[in-house]
């Protein structure tokens, strides 16, 4: 999401259909085809780079809140969808499709534990986001990204330019779907679970949270967000059991005022600082 909305400024409301979409067809190819999880993975990122590519035309004539909307209407339609009688005997309809957790290949102690299936999946997703993070670090860091910031800062510029803005406005999209198609894929795999109504709209929400307070057009602001979103809402139900989204609420607040830049604008305005004094 970052790649679509930090540096290309295409703000999207419906990321958690394309999450949606990857959990579905790691869930389908598992327990329908007999695939290996981690077969599906590569299936999942390349279907939903079709979609988001093809989401990426009605983005050519829309921006800012217009194309808000209309993602947002695409994470209302999808878990709807997903709950259609004629495919329900693929997608399991409203009761979703209860996953066979997969066993490591091997077993050995690590600091005198066993690897279970649980701490398995988690150094495969481990490995796997180290290397989506250098796949993205590669291609936001050469002609690629500063094509995507020159359409996001000044798209007529940019054209001058001689930069093709509805292949990079439309390859942005699917690249931005295909990653959130893998995430999606192994969080059907880790939780062992997958139904339409795991993936509402606040999903969709609170991606763009995490982006937001992380930092925009920033790689390491994604690891920030997805901290924030993972353990504040955990803080806040400890601090208020009646009213934890209120807290949440505050949370944020005193996020965006202190941090208008994100946690990663932070920590450049501090590193910058401190070399300046160096």
């Amino acid at each position: 999401l970052n790649i679509l909305t930090g540096y290309n400024g295409q703000i999207s409301l419906g990321h958690g259909a394309f999450y949606a979409v990857g959990g579905y067809v790691a869930a389908v190819l598992m327990e329908r085809a007999g695939l290996p999880f981690w077969a599906t993975l590569p299936v999942a990122g390349l279907l939903c780079f079709g979609l988001g590519y093809l989401m990426g035309f009605p983005a050519l004539r829309l921006g800012g809140h217009y194309l808000a909307l209309a993602t947002l209407a695409l994470a209302l339609a999808v878990p709807q969808l997903l709950k259609y009688k004629a495919i329900e005997g693929w997608t399991g309809g409203v009761q979703g499709i209860v996953l066979t957790k997969p066993e490591p290949p091997f077993t050995f102690r690590l600091w005198g534990q066993s690897l279970n299936a649980d701490r398995w999946l988690y150094y495969v997703t481990l490995l796997v986001a180290a290397l989506m993070f250098w796949l993205a670090w590669n291609l936001l860091r050469g002609r690629i990204g500063r094509a995507l910031i020159a359409i996001r800062d000044h798209p007529i510029a940019a054209s001058a330019m001689g930069i093709n803005l509805p292949v990079f406005k439309s390859m942005a999209f699917g690249v931005s779907a295909a990653y959130t198609g893998v995430a999606g894929a192994l969080g059907a795999v880790v939780v062992a679970f997958v139904s339409p109504d795991s993936f509402t709209v606040f999903l969709s929400i609170t991606f763009l949270v995490g982006v937001v307070i992380g930092g925009l057009a920033s790689i390491p602001g994604a690891i920030f967000g997805a901290i924030f979103i993972q353990f504040v809402p955990n803080i806040a139900d400890e601090i208020s059991k009646s009213a934890p989204w209120a807290i949440y609420g505050v949370f944020l607040i005193v996020f965006m005022y202190v941090m208008p830049g994100g946690v990663a604008g932070l920590v450049r305005t501090i590193a910058a600082r401190l070399a300046r004094r160096t």
